[in-house]
């Protein structure tokens, strides 16, 4: 498996990003459930997409820059027929190097109360609950995490 920095439009990055909000979209029951900006282009810090042997796209996330050496982890996505085979932890696992070599000291999420794999997933990684942040903060469903670099 490898792991590559895509520019934000790069083909792969679209198809993982459509899969992940089509997901999302069916668990909370409506197509759009995202507090806040959805992340684009002109506001991701990185993109990273996760790569089989065979050149199959099976997972991505990126970050956005929030300031002050803070960064938020958006549109973390494995296809389904990966989970489990540990692309979520190395795809996360580079993203956090990526901030530590931009200085960044911590890195916040969001997810949803929908959506326990992603919290036990946060949590198994060293992410611990912080109050709701920014846009999350009037959202009855957000559940928000933090991880010092």
């Amino acid at each position: 498996m490898k792991i590559e920095q895509v520019m934000w439009d790069d083909t792969d990055a679209v198809a993982l990003r459509a899969r992940q909000r089509a997901e999302i979209a069916e668990r909370y029951g409506t197509p759009d459930s995202e507090p806040g900006v959805p992340p684009s282009q002109a506001d991701m810090a990185v993109f990273l997409v996760a790569y089989e042997d065979d050149g199959t796209a099976v997972g991505c996330g990126g970050l956005r820059a929030l300031g002050a050496g803070v960064g938020e982890i958006k549109r973390m996505y494995v296809a389904p027929a990966s989970r489990g085979s540990g692309v979520a932890s190395r795809v996360l696992l580079a993203l956090e190097e990526w901030a530590r070599d931009q200085g960044w000291s911590s890195l916040r999420l969001e997810t949803g109360d929908a959506q326990p794999d992603a919290v036990r997933f946060y949590t198994r990684s060293g992410y611990g609950p912080i109050p709701a942040f920014g846009a999350y903060a009037e959202s009855d469903n957000s559940l928000c995490f933090e991880r010092p670099l």
